[in-house]
């Protein structure tokens, strides 16, 4: 069943309800993944903590509701300091939090990849951690970041891991996550790279509040995801809409090239193979963002938003004024004309996999 779903404000942003949670939620959302400091290995590069938290500040007085984060961001360390970030604001002034579970990470080795596990006795520890570390009785929207496999995430390897014979089934552990969510820990439960199968598998057991699909210009694999949480009743937040910053209209070749040896994306084929073709796509997102008097990155967000079931997009600053360069993205309303310029830009710079148009 699909419900309509009309959009209102909330602190002066466009907002959607976020599926059946009861949550309505503006369309633009903070995601603190590019906050979480070095010495990681799927690290942005090193951060300023006061900076860090002055952006996240910076994001919910503009009127953003909703905070994005995971265990796994900084080895804990996105954690605390969202939980720093929002320990002083008023109860009314709050944001939303919504974290993650399921990459296990050796504190011996903090630049191994970290393990995709979530095994029931795992969750209940990580989720633990997660309370202490935002410092919060219970979380908003708690989520599985990746299915277990039982073996390392790889981003730069071209590949997520294989399923090994450790793997946890899925009805194992979204069970424990239903028994979270009934336990009050949780408000809400969400799945994040997970299939449309394995969503239907899941929506047996209980209710998928809330999907976090990758879904920008550049990458949109995830339509049949989408497609499915659009007719169930499920929340979507899509993540990486400016695909880690390409299509901001401020990232450059020569940005690419000196990217730190630390910072994850040095060696993305988006980064490096793919790059030329990205940054086409970007540019020709000028005069759809000219007509509108918006950013590059707000046309950006602005697409993946149009498409049917998409309730909103999490988008990083690692400094205040970035978030001022995306925070009008919900209230830009593509027409027809743009969205088929839009499609055919992306045909033509042949960049990313999926269907061009909403």
């Amino acid at each position: 069943m699909t419900t309509t779903t009309t959009t209102t404000t909330v602190n002066g942003l466009p907002a959607l309800p976020l599926g059946t949670t009861g949550m309505d939620i503006t369309r633009v959302g903070f995601g603190s993944w590019a906050v979480s400091g070095a010495n990681w290995r799927f690290s942005w590069g090193a951060t300023d903590d006061a900076e860090s938290i002055a952006a996240i500040r910076h994001a919910v007085a503009s009127g953003v509701n909703w905070i994005d984060t995971a265990a796994v961001y900084g080895l804990g360390h996105s954690e605390e300091l969202v939980g720093k970030a929002v320990a002083e604001l008023p109860e009314a002034e709050r944001p939303y939090l919504f974290t993650k579970a399921g990459l296990v990470w050796d504190p011996a080795d903090p630049k191994a990849a970290p393990r995709r596990i979530m095994k029931p006795a795992s969750v209940r520890r990580e989720i633990e951690d997660s309370l202490r570390r935002l410092g919060v009785d219970h979380i908003d929207l708690y989520q599985v970041h990746y299915p277990d496999t039982g073996e390392s995430l790889e981003y730069a390897g071209g590949g997520f891991g294989a399923v090994s014979p450790n793997a946890t089934p899925l009805e194992e552990y979204w069970q424990v996550m239903a028994d979270l969510k009934a336990e009050g820990k949780v408000r809400a439960i969400g799945l994040s790279n997970h299939s449309a199968d394995q969503l239907a598998a899941a929506e047996r057991i209980a209710h998928v509040d809330v999907i976090q699909p990758p879904f920008s210009a550049i990458n949109r694999s995830a339509a049949a995801e989408i497609a499915w949480a659009h007719a169930h009743d499920t929340g979507v937040i899509v993540y990486s809409p400016l695909q880690s910053g390409l299509l901001t209209g401020a990232f450059t070749a020569d940005r690419a090239a000196n990217l730190s040896a630390d910072d994850w994306r040095s060696a993305h084929a988006d980064f490096t193979t793919g790059l030329a073709a990205n940054l086409q796509l970007a540019d020709a997102l000028r005069p759809v963002a000219e007509r509108h008097g918006a950013s590059v990155a707000e046309v950006a967000i602005a697409w993946a938003l149009a498409w049917p079931g998409i309730t909103g997009a999490i988008v990083g600053a690692r400094k205040s004024g970035q978030a001022d360069g995306w925070i009008g993205a919900g209230g830009v309303e593509l027409a027809r004309a743009d969205l088929d310029e839009i499609a055919s830009a992306i045909t033509a710079s042949g960049a990313g996999t999926g269907p061009a148009r909403p």
